[in-house]
């Protein structure tokens, strides 16, 4: 026969007979019987003094308090960082460990509520379950990409993984289509779904450094607006090279005419020469470069 819950019957004069259960009866060492979970014979530090965790659970489910879960938590916190980071192994390098690290502090808590003693299975066990379920739950409310979408780009990479390990080369697209068994105009959908999934972040590691500093992918990111140390260096022995035996006043003219970008007269008023004058000695300047270039072709 099924065990029923005892009920007192108050008669009220407004309301007829209303059913009250009784209170439910202390948890004890005794009603536990055999059935103690493993693990709770050692000793840990409460504001009470040093007390053993079997005490510890009971005290707890007898008079749920703040302090008394505060203990168990700082007890199992070590399953929350355990599993926060073996999570966080599988997921992208922009995840923070302490965001899943953070979610699952809740989970945590939820499992010390609803852990029943008289189960007789490990706290471990199970409190592993809800806090991995947890984390999840944070990622699943992070990720702004539709879990349809995020299945589907799932099973093409998937596809195209096992494409690639079997035959060892890069996998096409009719490849793909014949894996999934889908027709091309359902595979455009995916892909073209799947393209807004594709983010990365400028802080995630770019790649492996000699140095103790992580190189990350904003350190390499191309800057169009800078010049190229490379070129400026070029340019640099260019110029050494073409003004090398030249007179300071012809150096000045070939910098100031080609790098400067200034016209005869504004070289003629710097160097207080007419223009015509200087016309005649870049004439004569590029006459005598150009012989001296013919002989030094194989530099460049």
């Amino acid at each position: 026969m099924p065990s029923a819950t005892v009920q007192k019957i108050i008669k009220s004069p407004i309301e007829g007979e209303v059913a009250i259960a009784e209170p439910k009866k202390p948890l004890t060492k005794a009603a536990l019987k055999d059935r103690v979970p493993k693990g709770l014979d050692i000793t840990v530090s409460t504001p009470r003094g040093e007390m053993v965790l079997l005490d510890v659970w009971l005290s707890y489910k007898n008079e749920p308090t703040l302090e008394i879960r505060n203990v168990l938590m700082e007890h199992y916190l070590q399953l929350v960082r355990y599993t926060a980071e073996r999570v966080h192994t599988k997921l992208p390098s922009e995840v923070d460990v302490d965001d899943l690290y953070s979610a699952g502090l809740f989970g945590l808590m939820q499992a010390i509520d609803a852990y029943d003693l008289e189960r007789g299975f490990k706290f471990e066990t199970y409190c592993t379950q809800r806090v991995r379920g947890a984390i999840y739950d944070e990622l699943r409310a992070m990720d702004w990409v539709p879990r349809l979408v995020r299945s589907r780009s799932t099973k093409v990479d998937r596809a195209r993984k096992s494409i690639e390990m079997t035959t060892g080369l890069k996998a096409t697209d009719e490849q793909v289509i014949q894996e999934l068994e889908v027709d091309n105009s359902e595979y455009e959908k995916i892909e073209r779904d799947s393209r807004p999934i594709m983010m990365t972040s400028l802080n995630r590691k770019a790649y492996d450094s000699d140095s103790s500093k992580e190189v990350q992918e904003i350190d390499v990111v191309r800057d169009k607006r800078q010049e190229n140390p490379v070129l400026e260096l070029q340019r640099r022995d260019l110029q050494l090279l073409l003004t090398k035996g030249l007179t300071r006043a012809e150096r000045l003219i070939v910098v100031l005419y080609y790098y400067e970008e200034m016209t005869m007269k504004e070289i003629g008023l710097t160097l207080d020469l007419s223009e015509s004058r200087v016309s005649q000695m870049h004439s004569s300047i590029l006459a005598r470069l150009k012989a001296q270039m013919q002989h030094r072709s194989k530099e460049f």
